[in-house]
């Protein structure tokens, strides 16, 4: 083998390419690093090429494969001991910034090899070049991803743990088209973008390269040169694990399947075969960082293993169906309650790894707990390490300045016409479903989504081709998401937080929806908190409060949320909401939980909620657990556990919520005694109950209520009852309807409707 002499300082590159090089700006620094062959004066032979900044001395080390398939070893052609010390080819230098050069003659096979690059006598390092490498993602790939097509696109882009020829590492991929130069850096480069400059793929946009010898845990962000040589530091898009909040660096996590051992095999074979609008769904909506804290350890929030004791226990005993979690994505700002993300693909590292979190999902579905995550598509946050004007352009946001921000929460809106910010997306969608078993998506804010005058004056916003206010290019994006999400996950759900009258948000998008699983009644929500806030003296004005709502009830699947927008911002809790005094205050609260439980629809209740928080919610603080200390709050408590045990149990109040057949008002129309009644049907006829409410602090006796048949009827709940905090005025026994007709009905019942109350009536034996 014939080495150049290193006498020769004569580059076999141009000075453009060296100049390109040394200044960090060649688009496929490829071309000229690593090893090529080359033929000089009609003599073949290799040559490798390396920069290294600051670098005093380079050497070669040839490596040879080992012939049983195994991990390379410093080679035999040397005939030296395999040590640190082991002989090397010196590189020459040429020119004075740290390029160097070694040409091997008569070489005509590229071999494997390293660098043993000496800075000073402290510092000599041993590494594989990350420029031998070749090109990984496939034109396949790359043109699924500008199609938008790419239902897997994490898997691809963003930081992969693997192996290639025998060689382990760290595979990069980014998309920035508009970059003159992406780089990788991290602590093991120092923060150096001259040293790991990455190849761009064709016109594709993507760049890569592989880092040889880097591991998990490692630290990066990518160093991007724009156009006009400005330097943008970013954090991987594409990340699936972050620094821990104030850094906000992405880190190298492994999350395939064989890292972590689900458990939850029958949880996820049954919710396959089940279509969950026929199922009992009772939210508990939680903030994972103020559900519970730790006041002897600086009072911190608990981490996901620490949430899969205590939260999964809590929920279980109080018997609810679903935990929704507030985004748990990583994002920088403790104030944003996490609706202002940064990393969409990474749990935050805030309550421990990604493998703690799918723990914590695991042992929810072990428990028969599903899980449901705000996902949030709308809008993200302008820190300087996220997506905003990441390539030096307007790249995930609009570029027009009519479209592009979110003047209100002063964040970016995602440019839903490029095809590759909306694979971004539906594959992030997909991604928690696959890679996190979760059960739903409740996708916030959609009506910003949909109008492009959202929150924007005349004269600030500019109309869709046809001269509409309609986002076109969001709405295409919403019904596709809708359409792949149950495609490939069937049993799962998305829930769209939508606040207007869009018609058919949660119709199939055959028929012209936006295809969502379910919506939340926001006019719902705000009626009936309305009307509840009111002293009792005057509901009878507004008795249309309550009954409204059931006219346009089965327009959707609806979702009745009592969420935390409702207990913030100087709004109160529910329970202070409530009028009236300590005990009636309690009573409207339960009164206003047995009229959700009772109204069609699914329901979610955030945290708090349950036991009667006095306080508005503070995302400082945990949730005043001491308050259960006091019978009030604690027989509340056993009111919701047991609506969640009667709403579990019986299939009237779950199986047809979206459907008129579902309800039958029984009467609607005593305004005067502030009282409602009727009844919720299943599919099969027999299963029924019937809800009375009493909205006034007045006791009725001798009140007498139509039934729909001759049935032997049993209260089986009564919000009045003393273990509920109440003075156990009630309906012991059975009730024998009368032949007295009443309302239409050719029976009746008389009943004593006690304070502030909800009765369940259930039919036991039927007479007819």
């Amino acid at each position: 083998m014939a080495h150049r002499s290193s006498q020769i300082m004569e580059p076999t590159i141009s000075k453009t390419d060296i100049n390109k090089i040394r200044n960090s700006e060649h688009h496929n620094p490829f071309e000229v690093l690593g090893a090529h062959k080359v033929s000089i004066k009609e003599k073949k032979g290799i040559v490798i090429r390396t920069f290294q900044p600051e670098a005093k001395k380079v050497e070669i080390i040839e490596i040879k494969k080992r012939s049983n398939g195994g991990k390379p070893r410093i080679g035999p052609q040397l005939h030296v001991p395999i040590s640190s010390k082991v002989k090397g080819y010196p590189m020459q230098g040429i020119d004075h910034n740290g390029i160097f050069e070694a040409i091997f003659l008569g070489r005509e096979e590229i071999f494997m090899y390293k660098f043993r690059v000496t800075f000073n006598k402290k510092n000599v390092q041993v590494m594989y070049d990350p420029f031998s490498f070749k090109p990984i993602l496939t034109d396949y790939d790359l043109h699924l991803f500008a199609e938008g097509n790419h239902h897997n696109i994490y898997d691809k882009l963003g930081a992969h743990i693997m192996t290639i020829d025998g060689i382990e590492g760290v595979y990069f991929a980014i998309w920035a088209p508009n970059a003159k130069r992406v780089s990788v850096v991290g602590d093991f480069n120092n923060w150096d973008g001259r040293r790991h400059p990455m190849r761009l793929l064709g016109g594709s946009g993507v760049w890569e390269i592989f880092i040889p010898e880097l591991k998990e845990g490692d630290i990066y962000k990518y160093e991007i040169k724009a156009k006009n040589n400005h330097i943008y530091i970013k954090s991987d898009p594409y990340a699936y694990y972050s620094e821990i909040r104030p850094k906000t660096a992405s880190l190298v996590y492994n999350i395939d399947k064989y890292k972590y051992k689900w458990g939850d095999a029958l949880w996820m074979q049954e919710r396959e075969n089940k279509n969950p609008l026929e199922l009992p769904i009772s939210i508990y909506e939680v903030h994972l960082n103020s559900w519970k804290r730790v006041p002897e350890e600086g009072n911190r929030g608990l981490t996901y293993r620490e949430m899969a004791l205590d939260l999964i226990k809590y929920v279980k005993e109080m018997g609810f169906t679903h935990i929704e979690l507030l985004p748990i994505v990583e994002h920088p700002l403790d104030d944003s309650w996490g609706y202002q993300v940064t990393g969409y693909y990474s749990p935050t590292s805030r309550y421990g790894t990604p493998e703690d979190f799918m723990y914590f999902v695991d042992q929810c579905h072990q428990n028969n707990i599903g899980v449901i995550l705000d996902w949030v598509p709308a809008h993200f946050p302008k820190d300087a390490h996220g997506l905003s004007w990441f390539d030096g352009t307007s790249l995930y946001e609009y570029g027009d300045q009519k479209k592009r921000e979110h003047k209100d929460w002063g964040t970016l809106v995602f440019n839903y016409a490029r095809k590759e910010v909306g694979n971004f997306l539906i594959a992030n969608g997909l991604f928690w479903l696959k890679k996190y078993h979760i059960d739903g998506l409740r996708v916030d804010a959609v009506a910003s989504m949909l109008y492009l005058n959202y929150s924007r004056k005349d004269g600030e916003w500019v109309a869709n081709e046809y001269g509409g206010r309609e986002n076109l290019e969001a709405i295409n994006l919403l019904r596709r998401f809708n359409i792949l999400i149950y495609k490939y996950f069937p049993g799962i759900l998305t829930i769209a937080e939508e606040s207007t009258a869009w018609p058919l948000v949660s119709k199939p998008t055959y028929l012209g929806g936006l295809g969502f699983g379910l919506k939340w009644n926001m006019g719902w929500m705000h009626d009936v908190l309305e009307y509840m806030s009111k002293d009792s003296i005057y509901r009878r004005y507004h008795h249309n409060d309550i009954t409204f709502p059931l006219l346009y009830a089965f327009n959707e699947n609806f979702v009745l949320p009592l969420s935390h927008d409702e207990v913030v911002h100087q709004k109160g809790s529910l329970l202070a909401k409530m009028p009236g005094n300590e005990w009636e205050k309690f009573a409207n609260l339960r009164l206003l939980y047995g009229f959700m439980y009772g109204h069609p629809g699914k329901k979610l209740l955030f945290m708090g909620g349950e036991f009667g928080q006095w306080r508005e919610w503070d995302h400082k603080n945990s949730l005043d657990w001491h308050l259960l200390e006091y019978q009030p709050h604690q027989k509340l408590q056993t009111f919701l556990k047991d609506l969640n045990r009667v709403h579990k149990s019986e299939p009237s109040l779950y199986e047809i919520d979206f459907h008129h057949s579902g309800f039958e008002w029984i009467d609607c129309h005593d305004c005067d005694n502030s009282v409602l009644a009727f009844a919720r049907k299943g599919k099969d006829q027999k299963n029924m109950l019937i809800f009375i409410c009493n909205f006034t602090p007045i006791c009725r006796y001798n009140y007498r209520l139509a039934v729909p048949n001759s049935s032997i009827y049993k209260e089986i709940l009564n919000s009045n009852a003393e273990i509920y905090g109440g003075n156990n005025i009630g309906n012991p026994g059975m009730f024998k309807p009368e032949p007295v007709p009443h309302y239409g009905k050719p029976f009746s019942i008389i009943l004593t409707l006690p304070p502030l109350s909800v009765l369940i009536l259930k039919p036991i034996t039927t007479m007819d």
